[in-house]
């Protein structure tokens, strides 16, 4: 019994290595794939609400992806005007850059015994030699000639998952035995539920975290303050993290706009702030509790994620996650792991879900 016991343990872990292994190596045709698969459970009902009109499911989950890419063109195109702006005080800010350049240099030299000249020396050193920055430039060019194909992967995975979605629905019932056809449907059901009510409650989060804080850093006398909101705002798509590095960001602007430290506090002040609008209010009544994760797991999956997949995979790590506790919720043996992975649900109402039930009623 024992050997059994570790015979299945050995089993268990060689299948993790394996599955761990194929994720990392295979990154280049998952990272499209996921995205793909999250974005057309987004799009879905868009798409049976034009074929409930008599549009064809073609035409229906062509217009769908053309919806995603008006989206994307607004962004980008909001982002490249704020940008067209911030790049008018581009030159003011590297004198107050240079300025500070300037005075740490000279700290140094007077505390450390580091004379200009030698530090200058020492910069140099550190400077990439041609050769190294032709292949930084060739490194640059090819990461972005892999983000738009990999644009165009996504594009195209949305619209092939929107158009064979109901063979890909008989196919993953055909695997499952008779007894329990009923209980993928919901399976099925509540992952493209979550999915949805994630995308479209993050979509909102970003927006309403726009308008907080242009207001926030409007009131700070942050120039370009429109510029750092939505850069913030964006930034939300990497949980944590991301707000916290365009704060960071913005804050480091206020300094070098030489608003000095009270204009740095107001900023950090505004980051606390939104912080706590976002968690106690805006997360409740927008996002809701169906990806219900614990901060424990959370992080642990940020930084997997990271690891994996980089960037993109600290995007996907919450919703894949809230995939795997649904499966984790339905099918017996695995509930434990979807108790371990998910958040203590108290019987009582807190206020936030009052106000989000109050919200409803109206």
């Amino acid at each position: 019994m024992y050997r059994t016991a570790l015979g299945k343990s050995i089993q268990i872990l060689v299948l993790l290595f394996l599955v761990i292994a194929g994720l990392y190596y295979g990154r280049p045709f998952f990272i499209p794939l996921a995205f793909g698969g999250l974005l057309s459970m987004l799009f879905l009902p868009i798409c049976r609400w034009l074929e409930s009109r008599g549009i064809s499911r073609g035409l229906a989950a062509l217009l769908s992806v053309l919806s995603l890419v008006i989206i994307i063109g607004a962004v980008v195109g909001l982002v490249t005007w704020q940008v067209t702006d911030f790049a008018k005080d581009v030159t003011n800010m590297e004198q107050k850059v240079q300025e500070l350049v300037n005075k740490t240099r000279q700290f140094i030299s007077q505390n450390f015994g580091l004379s200009e000249q030698q530090q200058d020396a020492l910069l140099q050193s550190q400077q990439p030699s041609a050769a190294q920055q032709s292949t930084i430039l060739s490194s640059l060019a090819g990461s972005f000639f892999g983000i738009i194909v990999n644009l165009i992967l996504v594009l195209v995975y949305i619209f092939l998952f929107i158009y064979f979605r109901r063979h890909l629905k008989r196919f993953i019932l055909l695997l499952v035995p008779a007894q329990q056809k009923e209980n993928a449907q919901q399976i099925l059901q509540d992952v493209q539920k979550v999915s949805q009510q994630y995308l479209t409650g993050l979509g909102g989060m970003i927006v309403c975290l726009w308008v907080l804080y242009s207001i926030g850093f409007s009131i700070a006398g942050l120039k370009n303050a429109i510029f750092f909101a939505i850069l913030c705002g964006l930034l939300e798509i990497i949980p944590f993290i991301g707000n916290l590095t365009g704060s960071l960001i913005a804050a480091l602007m206020a300094f070098t706009q030489g608003g000095g430290m009270p204009m740095v506090t107001v900023v950090i002040i505004t980051y606390l702030l939104i912080q706590f609008i976002q968690t106690y209010i805006l997360e409740p009544l927008i996002v809701g509790s169906e990806v219900n994760i614990n901060p424990l797991f959370t992080i642990v999956v940020l930084v997997i994620g990271e690891l994996l997949w980089g960037i993109p995979g600290m995007v996907l790590a919450i919703p894949l996650t809230g995939i795997i506790k649904i499966l984790c919720d339905h099918i017996e043996p695995l509930k434990p792991y979807g108790f371990l992975i998910g958040e203590n649900k108290s019987k009582k109402k807190g206020w936030t879900e009052k106000l989000k039930g109050w919200f409803k009623k109206k």
